[in-house]
C-alpha cells in the first residue's frame, strides 16, 4: 500500500474530513489532498509521526494500525 493510501485510511480511522485532518496535523489542505491522490509523496517519517500523534493523543488505537 501507498503511503498516500496510508494517509487516506489514518485520516479514516480518526473520522476527520480533510480539512479536520490538515488543520489537526497543521498541513495544508492541497498537501493532503495530493497525498492522497499520490501525486505527491511524504516523506515516511512524517506517515510514522503522524500515526505516533493520533495514538498518543487517543484519536486511534494502536491496535487499529496492525
Amino acid at each position: 500500500m501507498g503511503r498516500g493510501k496510508k494517509v487516506k485510511e489514518l485520516r479514516d480511522m480518526m473520522g476527520m474530513n480533510r480539512r479536520e485532518f490538515s488543520d489537526y496535523f497543521g498541513i495544508p489542505y492541497r498537501t493532503v489532498q495530493d497525498w492522497e491522490a499520490e501525486k505527491r509523496e511524504l516523506p515516511d517519517y512524517v506517515l510514522r509521526l503522524m500515526w505516533y500523534r493520533a495514538a498518543i493523543e487517543k484519536k486511534i488505537s494502536i491496535i487499529d494500525k496492525q
